[in-house]
């Protein structure tokens, strides 16, 4: 698992410090220091783990949380808070906390529950990220080797994609029959979701719809205002 985490503190000094440390032992840490600036800035990276304050100008933690869970149900979110009540800690738990710290704290702590929660993470790792090799249709495809091929009878092609096109490819496929979110397929092949990178992905499925025209049981349809969906019709109905 990848080692990137979005810290939002709003209190400067303090963030400056837990990121210097998280840093020190191989984390890669972006901070911000309010609720909005660590919205904006979650929608345009891909992030593995989220550390929020709980009591911050503009948005506080529990509000950002809720909008990073409507995109992402399973990256994993730590609370810090300087308030001990039972309510709030029930509150963070109730959105989806994996962690719940209190102030004052040392950074040593931060960083056990840091491992803690993302060893926890890669364990819930989806496997569909192990398999190599898809078919759908009449098409397999080995992502490795980046090649798809076709069979039908004596019809038979084989097409090489490019890397990108292999990992949209094996998203789709991964996702068969399910909703494949923009947001979800732009973090983890472009890096970031805006608007040009979300450009570049329509060339992409535009690609990926000519390579698997020639069976006519396939499609990739456009979920309005959510994302894609890879349709084998011979295993669906609708």
């Amino acid at each position: 698992m990848s080692n990137k985490i979005l810290l939002v503190e709003d209190d400067q000094n303090f963030g400056d410090v837990l990121r210097s440390y998280l840093e020190m032992h191989d984390y890669d840490v972006t901070l911000e220091s309010d609720g909005e600036a660590g919205y904006n800035t979650y929608n345009k990276g891909s992030y593995n783990l989220c550390i929020f304050d709980v009591m911050m100008p503009k948005k506080d933690g529990f509000t950002l949380a809720r909008e990073v869970r409507e995109k992402d149900t399973d990256i994993p979110i730590i609370f810090l808070t300087a308030k001990a009540l039972k309510e709030d800690v029930l509150e963070g738990f109730k959105i989806g906390a994996d962690d719940y710290i209190t102030k004052p704290f040392n950074s040593e702590e931060l960083l056990y529950r840091v491992q803690a929660v993302m060893r926890r993470a890669e364990k819930k790792a989806d496997p569909r990220e192990e398999i190599k090799e898809f078919s759908i249709g009449k098409y397999h495809f080995n992502y490795p080797l980046r090649i798809l091929n076709y069979k039908n009878g004596d019809e038979s092609s084989k097409d090489k994609l490019s890397p990108k096109e292999a990992h949209l490819l094996r998203m789709f496929c991964m996702h068969k029959n399910e909703v494949l979110t923009r947001t979800e397929a732009l973090t983890k092949i472009w890096g970031e979701d805006n608007y040009f990178t979300a450009r570049s992905m329509d060339v992409f499925v535009t690609k990926l719809r000519k390579y698997i025209s020639k069976d006519p049981n396939l499609e990739i349809v456009n979920i309005h205002g959510n994302g894609f969906r890879l349709i084998d019709h011979n295993e669906v109905t609708d």
